[in-house]
């Protein structure tokens, strides 16, 4: 590693920026969502630094001294010419404060990443100051795989945390919690269905038999439309669910690329119907659908186009609902409006 990555709590700590202009401005939004005691300090700021930051930081219009440094936790230099910023460099050095030099990567203590804010989830991604745009890419790539609920399920977890210390014995712990976040409830709440998650968890972690529970263990089923065979039309959220899958049942207008970027130990079932030839029944369809999700595993019934246009798919929900499976839906891009889009 060029650098380790630590994330620090300066929830109320002292953090200082030496600068006033655009450059300051983009590391103070940094350090106020942090909930840093945040100083600004400069001889003069830009309107739109002044305009943005006026109550939610203390912005002191005067020339930086030495103490300033030294009572910060971090310390960021910017909009400074090069020439102040190594002198300031120099000084935080004796102070012991950890500093950052923007642009100047030779001048910094660490460097600030690309983030990736779920609330409680932080994912943080560092070139270590050498391609901040492979970063920011990196970035966007990584938020596209995570449902933006993420934060929630963490907050979810952290509240039932002493409820499973006292119910689950610690042998059982960990494959606890490894089924909770492949399983059913962690899906409700990723969905949104905050209230069903709750009554649910409270249901299995009050369950006074743990050899009862994991032989009663439900998985979930995902209906997704896969679009109409483009990867690029995938929805992020059908990617996500094709990456988590233990099972995919899929049709037969599911392309072979759209089918690769599933996981690779996934099973896979090949379910698809043409013009008097089906491959399997629909009957036999449901039943498997509810045989693996009994199994207590996660499975994705991929369908091209949009599974509920011409795809079955509200007769594979009330199915599964009516065999008391956890199901949801994911739409995906119609074949029709796939086609109208790549009309020349």
């Amino acid at each position: 590693m060029k650098a380790f990555p630590a994330h620090i709590n300066l929830n109320d700590r002292p953090v200082l920026i030496i600068g006033g202009g655009a450059e300051a401005l983009a590391k103070a939004r940094l350090m106020l969502a942090s909930g840093a005691d945040l100083a600004l300090i400069a001889a003069t700021f830009a309107p739109e630094t002044e305009a943005e930051l006026e109550g939610r930081a203390r912005l002191i219009v005067r020339k930086p001294v030495a103490a300033d440094i030294e009572s910060a936790v971090l310390a960021f230099i910017a909009d400074t010419p090069a020439e102040e910023a190594r002198r300031w460099a120099e000084i935080a050095r004796m102070a012991g404060v950890l500093l950052n030099v923007v642009d100047q990567p030779e001048l910094c203590d660490f460097t600030t990443p690309s983030i990736v804010d779920r609330g409680r989830v932080t994912v943080s991604i560092s070139t270590a100051g050498a391609a901040p745009v492979l970063g920011k890419r990196l970035r966007a790539d990584i938020e596209a795989l995570l449902p933006p609920r993420l934060g929630a399920l963490a907050d979810f977890a952290d509240r039932y945390r002493e409820t499973v210390k006292a119910k689950i014995a610690p042998a059982e712990r960990r494959n606890f919690w490894e089924d909770f976040f492949d399983g059913p409830i962690a899906a409700q709440l990723l969905a949104g269905d905050e209230a069903g998650a709750h009554e649910a968890m409270l249901a299995l972690v009050n369950h006074p038999d743990t050899e009862e529970k994991a032989e009663e263990k439900t998985g979930a089923v995902h209906i997704v439309g896969a679009g109409p065979g483009d990867p690029d039309l995938l929805t992020i959220k059908a990617l996500r669910l094709l990456q988590r899958a233990d099972v995919i049942l899929y049709d037969r207008l599911v392309s072979d690329e759209i089918l690769s970027l599933a996981r690779r130990d996934a099973e896979r079932f090949y379910v698809g119907k043409a013009k008097s030839n089906h491959a399997v029944p629909q009957e036999e369809i449901e039943a498997r659908l509810i045989e693996f999700a009994r199994q207590g595993k996660t499975v994705v019934r991929l369908k091209g186009g949009d599974p509920f246009v011409f795809g079955r798919g509200g007769e594979e929900l009330e199915a599964l609902r009516n065999a008391s499976i956890p199901v949801f839906v994911c739409p995906g891009v119609t074949a029709a409006t796939g086609c109208a889009a790549a009309a020349r």
